[in-house]
C-alpha cells in the first residue's frame, strides 16, 4: 500500500514528476481497471511495462504526490461524515491541530485563513461515531467546533486537476448525500482492507482480499457494485495536490438566501476551475455561509480572479462571500468508516 507523507505538506514542492509517472497522474485520476492485474492493463494503455507501472507509482508515493491508488466513496455512501472547523488562537494552533490529529476519524485537517482557522473532516460508521469525535474534540481544546455535514453535492471529484480536462462548462445536478450501502461483515473487512489503498504488487485486489479475508474474485464484484450503484466517486490515482504544485487552494463560501442555493450553485459548480461545490447548513449567529467550493490553483492572484469571476456568475442573490485561503495541511489521508476496537474510543493510538 502507498505510505502516507508527512502530515505537513507546506514546506518544500519535489520537482514535478515526468515521463511514466505524470502519464499515470492524468490518465488514471479515475477508471482504475477493475480487474485482476490492474497495473499491467495499466502498463499496456502506456506501451510500457507492468514492472514499469509499479516502479512510477512508487515514485510518485516516496516523492509525496500520490497519497494512495483506491477509492472516494461518495458522502453517506458509507458511514458518517461532516466537515468541522474550530476557531483557534494563533499561539494554540499547531497543538490544537495535534489534538484534532489524535483522533482515527479525522482523515483531513487544514489551517485556513479565517477567523475559524483549523477545518478537518471526521468520518466514522454512523453518526454518533462523528459526534464523539467532536464531543472528544471539544472537550481536548475547550473549543467549540462548528460542525457542518453535507447537505446537496454539486461537483465532487477532484479528479479533473491531474486529467486535464479543460475549460468547457459542466453541467450540474444537485444530489443529496447518498443512500448508505448496507454491508454485511465481509464487505465491511473489504472497506477496511481498502482504507490504505492498493498495494503496489501485480495482484494488489489479491492482497486486499488476504487483508479481508475473502477472494480476489468477490473483492473485485462488490467493488463493481458498489460502483455501479454510484456509492463511488472513483478508483483511481488519489493525488496530494499541495505537493504537485497546488498551494494556492482556497474554501469559498457564500451566503446565499436558502431557496436559491441550487440556482447559484449550479452556476458556480459549473466552472471548471472549481474542484468542489456542496451545500452546508448555517450555525447562526456563528456561521452564516450556506454554499461552499473549492478552487485548487497555482497562484493566489488567479485564484482570486478565479473567486471574482464566480461572484459575477453567481449574481445579486448572493449576500456575502468570502475566500479562506489554505495555509497548511496538517493531514490528507483516506477516509476511516471502520468501528473503533472495543475500549479504543476514537482517539487513534
Amino acid at each position: 500500500m502507498v505510505t502516507a507523507a508527512a502530515d505537513i505538506a507546506g514546506a518544500g514542492t519535489a520537482a514535478a514528476p515526468d515521463g511514466v509517472a505524470r502519464a499515470l497522474l492524468r490518465a488514471y485520476a479515475r477508471g482504475l481497471p477493475l480487474e485482476p492485474r490492474p497495473y499491467r492493463t495499466m502498463a499496456r494503455h502506456l506501451r510500457v511495462g507492468e514492472g514499469e507501472v509499479i516502479a512510477a507509482l512508487g515514485t510518485l508515493a516516496d516523492r509525496g504526490w500520490l497519497a494512495r491508488v483506491g477509492a472516494v466513496f461518495r458522502p453517506g455512501a458509507v458511514g458518517a461524515s461532516t466537515l468541522a472547523a474550530l476557531a483557534v488562537p494563533p499561539s494554540r494552533l499547531e497543538t490544537v491541530a495535534a489534538q484534532v490529529n489524535a483522533y482515527r476519524g479525522v482523515n483531513h485537517n487544514y489551517e485556513r485563513e479565517h477567523r475559524y482557522s483549523l477545518w478537518f473532516v471526521v468520518t466514522a460508521a454512523s453518526r454518533p461515531g462523528v459526534d464523539a469525535v467532536l464531543d472528544g474534540v471539544a472537550a481536548d481544546t475547550g473549543l467549540a467546533p462548528l460542525d457542518l455535514p453535507l447537505e446537496s453535492a454539486y461537483h465532487l471529484d477532484l479528479a479533473g486537476l491531474m486529467a486535464g480536462e479543460g475549460d468547457a462548462p459542466r453541467t450540474v445536478t444537485p444530489r443529496p448525500p447518498a443512500e448508505p450501502l448496507v454491508l454485511d461483515p465481509a464487505a465491511r473487512h473489504v472497506l477496511a482492507a481498502l482504507e490504505d489503498g492498493l498495494a503496489l504488487v501485480p495482484r494488489p485486489f489479491a492482497a486486499v482480499a488476504a487483508r479481508a479475508g475473502v477472494d480476489e474474485a468477490e473483492v473485485l464484484a462488490r467493488l463493481r457494485a458498489w460502483r455501479e450503484r454510484g456509492a463511488v466517486v472513483r478508483y483511481g490515482l488519489i493525488a496530494r495536490h499541495r505537493r504537485l504544485g497546488y498551494r494556492a487552494n482556497a474554501m469559498v463560501v457564500w451566503d446565499v438566501p436558502d431557496e436559491q442555493v441550487d440556482a447559484v450553485a449550479g452556476r458556480i459548480a459549473g466552472y471548471r476551475f472549481v474542484t468542489l461545490c456542496y451545500r452546508r447548513p448555517r450555525r447562526l449567529p456563528e456561521w452564516r455561509y450556506n454554499l461552499f467550493s473549492m478552487i485548487h490553483g497555482r497562484d493566489r492572484a488567479t485564484v482570486r480572479a478565479q473567486a471574482q469571476a464566480l461572484a459575477a456568475a453567481a449574481g445579486p442573490a448572493v449576500r456575502d462571500r468570502q475566500v479562506l485561503f489554505s495555509r497548511r495541511c496538517f493531514r490528507q489521508r483516506g477516509a476511516s468508516y471502520a468501528p473503533a476496537p472495543a475500549g479504543a474510543g476514537a482517539v487513534a493510538s
